[in-house]
Order: C-alpha cells, then sequence, then structure tokens
C-alpha cells in the first residue's frame, strides 16, 4: 500500500508527515456485511478508516429499539470517540454494506495526537461535523415528514457510495428511520413515483440526485457544506 492508493479522506488530507508516522501500524481488512466495527461498551482497540463501503452507527435502548445516528463511508472513520479522550462508546458500529477499510491501533493514533497539534486539531473538527449531522437527524426527525427524511438518508448514503446503486435492504432503512419495514415500502414507492428512484430487492437505484435533494428540502446540505468548510475536504458527489 502506498499513500497514492489510499482512498479513504480523512486519511488522504493528512499532512504527508503525519502519514509516514501512520503507515507502517496501518492494516488493510476486509469489512463484511455486519461486521461489528465498534461495539457497544467495549474498549476500542482500533480505529477503522473506511475504504469503501457503509458502517451505520446505532444507539440502542434496554428495551431493544434501535435508531441510526450517524453514516459512515470514506469520508470518515470509525471509533472516532477516541478523539475526544473516551476509550469506549454505549454506540455501536457495524457494515451495512460491505467494503474494505485500514486500521491503525488507537495506541499509535494517540501518540501522533500527542506529538502533533494540527492533525489533534484537524481530527477534532471532524468530530465537530459529525455531531452537526447527528443535530440534524434530530432535527429531520423531529420536524421533516417521512418521504422526506427518507430522501436525506439515501442522499447520505449516496454521498459515502461509489456509483448510484445502493445495496440497501428494508432492515436497514426501517433502523435508519425508525419505522416498520411497511412504512419504508410505502415511502419508497413515493419517492419511484417521482423517478427519484428505482427501488429493487436488496438494491435502490438514484435517478435523479436533484429530485432527492429537492424532495429533502432544508433537512439536508448544511453539515455536508460544514465538512467542507472546516476540513477542506470536498464530497466527490
Amino acid at each position: 500500500m502506498s499513500h497514492d492508493s489510499i482512498q479513504n479522506l480523512l486519511l488522504k488530507a493528512l499532512p504527508r508527515s503525519a502519514l509516514e508516522v501512520l503507515m507502517p501500524r496501518i492494516s488493510e481488512i476486509d469489512l463484511p456485511v455486519k461486521f461489528p466495527v465498534v461495539e457497544a461498551g467495549v474498549p476500542t482497540r482500533d480505529l477503522v478508516f473506511i475504504e469503501s463501503g457503509l458502517a451505520s452507527m446505532v444507539a440502542d435502548t434496554s428495551d431493544d429499539e434501535s435508531v441510526e445516528v450517524g453514516h459512515i463511508g470514506f469520508e470518515g472513520v470509525c471509533g472516532g470517540h477516541i478523539f475526544l479522550s473516551v476509550d469506549a462508546t454505549q454506540n455501536r458500529t457495524f457494515m451495512q454494506v460491505a467494503g474494505n477499510g485500514l486500521s491503525i491501533p488507537v495506541a499509535v493514533v494517540r501518540d501522533l495526537l500527542a506529538t502533533d497539534r494540527d492533525v489533534q486539531d484537524f481530527f477534532l473538527r471532524y468530530i465537530h461535523t459529525t455531531h452537526l449531522q447527528l443535530a440534524h437527524s434530530a432535527l429531520a426527525n423531529a420536524r421533516y415528514n417521512m418521504h422526506e427524511r427518507l430522501a436525506r438518508w439515501l442522499l447520505m448514503c449516496h454521498d459515502r457510495l461509489r456509483g448510484d446503486d445502493l445495496p440497501l435492504t428494508h432492515e436497514f432503512l426501517s433502523i435508519m428511520l425508525g419505522v416498520r419495514r411497511s412504512g419504508v415500502t410505502n415511502e419508497l414507492h413515493i419517492l419511484e413515483g417521482v423517478h427519484a428512484i428505482k427501488a429493487t430487492r436488496g438494491n435502490i437505484r438514484v435517478l435523479d440526485r436533484g429530485k432527492l435533494i429537492d424532495m429533502a428540502g432544508g433537512c439536508y446540505g448544511l453539515p455536508e457544506q460544514e465538512y467542507q468548510r472546516v476540513l477542506g475536504i470536498a464530497l466527490p458527489r
């Protein structure tokens, strides 16, 4: 693996001197569907920078209720709580779309953060963007209707997966939206009706991204703009 072969946007944006510190300890890792990247309540040993695929951060309750609270693709890293000096989180993160990533021991990253303030600040700005994304998820859930929220979630997935095919199951979409699977089917029909998407078993193809943006309205866009503003990284879309 070389510097130029790295696909993760965060790693690619690091100064070359910082990458040279990390490179000897980077391991390539396969990330199959449902692979537990971060386990709830378990100290995180490795940070996983996703190269391809899509991870879902989920909050669970003692009543077995679950809702997605974050997307992570090639723009981010799984285990971001480490940058806040927290060794474990009560949220779990697992792969919803298979891919691959780059794993780095937490101890190696912490040593780099302790000696390089610019890198530390960079990752703290990234955490700021994830918190803003979560805030807008709460806003969307409280103030926007179901098909608007679905359009937003599909756009967020589209941002993090290369190509227009999103291999998402109804089960995943129900967790994202916090609704029953039958409700997901109804909302997908609305988006299909305006020819924004084409839904088949286990896949959603984006036909018209502009229509999804129009349908999502104000609940999509600001966190994505903030990601580019504070990190200096443009999302490919």
